[in-house]
C-alpha cells in the first residue's frame, strides 16, 4: 500500500529532478564507454542502456502515479516512438502499480457520494484486485446481489496533468535520444499534446460510462458482434466522475487463458472475435476502443469475449477508413508493378506523413528501402482470405540509423486518427500472434 500521489509541484519536480540526474549519469557513462567497445558489443550495450533509461523513467512515473503512469502505458505501445528496450520497461505500468491505501479509498467515496462504501454496497473489498491506468479496481456486490467491479480514481491527479506532461517532456528530452531515437520535436510534441487531451477525457468516468453504454448498445444490435462480445453494464446510481461501478464479467485474461492449453479450435474462435471486433469497430461503428492491452479483454467460458476499460476511445472521421484502405491496396500490389511505388507515396501523402515536396525519386531512394520491412509486416496477414498468425512476422526493429535520419527529415505529421488506429492495430496483431489463431482476414468495406 502507498499514500496518495504527490500533488505539490515541489515534490513532483523533485522526483523528476532525481530521474533526470540518474538519466544524465547513465548517459554520460554509456557514451564514455561506447567508443571503447567493439562494433558487436555496441549494439548490446545500447540495448542495455535503453533498458536502464526505461527503468529510471518507470521508477519516476510510478512515484508520480496517475496520469504519468497512463502516459507510460501509452508510450509502451508506441512502436515508432521509443526504442524497444525502453518500451519493455514502461510496459511494467500495466502490472506493477502500487495500490492506494484504504483511507484514501474511503476519502474518495466521501468526496463523491458523501457516504462510505459499506453504505452503498452490500459488500465492498477494501483491497484492489486490479490496477487501472488512472486508479484501481475493487470487487463489490450491489444491494440487489449483482457482482460489481468498482473503478476508483487516484485522488488529486486531475490537477497534475499539465505539470506531469511538462515534466515528462523534460525527461524524454534529457534522454538525449532526439537525434536518433525520437521523432522530430514538432511530431513528438504533437503526440504528447494528443495524449494530454485524451488524459483529460479519461479522467471523466461519466464520459467513460457514456462510452460503455454507447458500445454496449451498438454491439447489441450488431448481428456480427452481439452473440460474441460482452460489455459490462454501468450502474449509474453508484457512479460519478471519479468512481465507476459496473457489472463484473467473469473470464480469464489472455496469459491465464493460454496457461490452460486451449485447443486450436478455441484459439481460432477467440482470434476471429478479436479480429472482427477491431475491424467492425473501425469500418462500421466508426469508433475504436483504443487501449489494446490484453488486460482489457477477458476470454469467457461461454465463448464470448469481454471488452473492458472504455476510457480511451476514438471516433473515426469519415475519410480515414478509405485512406487506410488505399494504403492497404497499395501495399498489396505486386512489387513488379511500377505503379506500386506511386500509389504508396500517394497514400503516405494522403495520411499526412510527408509533404508534397517529397518527390517520387526521394521517396523511392531515401524512404522506401527502410519502410519495406514495415510494409511487409503490415500486410502479410491480408494477402489471402485466411492467415495463420503463428506465422506472423515480428515487428521490425529499427536497426538502420539511416531510417531514422530520413524519416525524421521528411516526417511532418500524420492524420489525427492514425495514432489510435496504429496502436489498436499493433495490439491486435500481437494478441493474434500470441494466441496462435487461424483467422479469416477478409476485410469489410471500404477494403473490398
Amino acid at each position: 500500500m502507498t499514500s496518495a500521489p504527490p500533488t505539490s509541484a515541489l515534490k513532483r519536480g523533485a522526483i523528476t529532478g532525481i530521474a533526470l540526474a540518474h538519466a544524465g549519469v547513465s548517459r554520460l557513462g554509456h557514451k564514455a564507454k561506447q567508443s571503447l567497445r567493439s562494433p558487436e558489443k555496441q549494439a548490446q550495450a545500447q540495448e542495455e542502456h535503453d533498458a536502464e533509461l526505461g527503468r529510471i523513467l518507470f521508477k519516476a512515473l510510478n512515484q508520480l502515479k496517475g496520469c504519468a503512469l497512463k502516459v507510460s502505458q501509452i508510450l509502451s505501445m508506441e512502436a515508432d516512438f521509443l526504442p524497444a528496450a525502453v518500451r519493455r520497461e514502461l510496459a511494467q505500468a500495466y502490472y506493477q502499480v502500487t495500490p492506494l491505501n484504504r483511507a484514501l479509498v474511503l476519502k474518495q467515496f466521501q468526496q463523491e457520494f458523501n457516504s462510505l462504501p459499506q453504505d452503498l454496497y452490500a459488500q465492498f473489498q477494501s483491497s484492489s484486485f486490479a490496477a487501472a491506468s488512472l486508479g484501481q479496481v475493487h470487487k463489490a456486490r450491489s444491494k440487489d446481489g449483482v457482482e460489481l467491479a468498482v473503478k476508483i480514481q487516484y485522488p488529486g491527479i486531475a490537477s497534475a496533468i499539465q505539470s506531469d506532461m511538462r515534466l515528462l517532456r523534460q525527461i524524454l528530452s534529457a534522454y538525449g535520444m532526439r537525434r536518433d531515437n525520437l521523432p522530430a520535436p514538432p511530431v513528438m510534441n504533437r503526440v504528447l499534446d494528443e495524449i494530454e487531451t485524451k488524459l483529460h477525457e479519461e479522467l471523466d468516468y461519466e464520459h467513460e460510462a457514456q462510452q460503455l453504454n454507447w458500445f454496449r448498445q451498438e454491439v447489441g444490435v450488431s448481428p456480427t458482434l452481439a452473440p460474441r462480445i460482452a460489455i459490462p453494464q454501468v450502474l449509474p446510481e453508484l457512479s460519478s466522475k471519479r468512481i465507476l461501478s459496473m457489472e463484473m464479467l467473469e473470464g480469464l485474461h489472455l496469459d491465464a487463458w493460454l496457461a490452460t492449453n486451449p485447443t486450436q479450435e478455441l484459439r481460432d474462435h477467440f482470434g476471429q472475435i478479436l479480429f472482427d471486433w477491431f475491424w467492425n469497430s473501425f469500418c462500421q461503428l466508426r469508433r475504436l476502443h483504443a487501449d489494446p492491452h490484453p488486460g482489457n479483454f477477458l476470454l469467457m467460458s461461454d465463448r464470448r469475449l469481454a471488452v473492458l476499460d472504455f476510457g480511451c476511445t476514438k471516433a473515426i472521421s469519415e475519410d480515414f477508413p478509405t485512406l487506410i484502405a488505399r494504403h492497404f491496396a497499395a501495399l498489396k500490389m505486386d512489387d513488379a508493378d511500377e505503379s506500386k511505388v506511386i500509389a504508396l507515396r500517394a497514400s503516405y501523402l494522403d495520411l499526412g506523413f510527408f509533404p508534397p515536396e517529397l518527390s517520387q525519386q526521394e521517396f523511392n531512394e531515401q524512404l522506401l528501402p527502410a519502410l519495406a520491412p514495415f510494409h511487409q509486416w503490415r500486410i502479410d496477414a491480408f494477402l489471402s482470405e485466411s492467415f495463420d498468425f503463428t506465422h506472423k512476422l515480428p515487428y521490425p526493429a529499427h536497426h538502420d540509423s539511416e531510417y531514422h535520419k530520413h524519416l525524421h527529415t521528411w516526417c511532418v505529421g500524420y492524420h489525427p486518427d492514425l495514432p489510435y488506429f496504429d496502436r489498436a492495430f499493433l495490439g491486435l496483431m500481437h494478441m493474434l500472434k500470441k494466441i496462435g489463431a487461424r483467422v479469416n482476414t477478409r476485410l469489410p468495406s471500404p477494403f473490398n
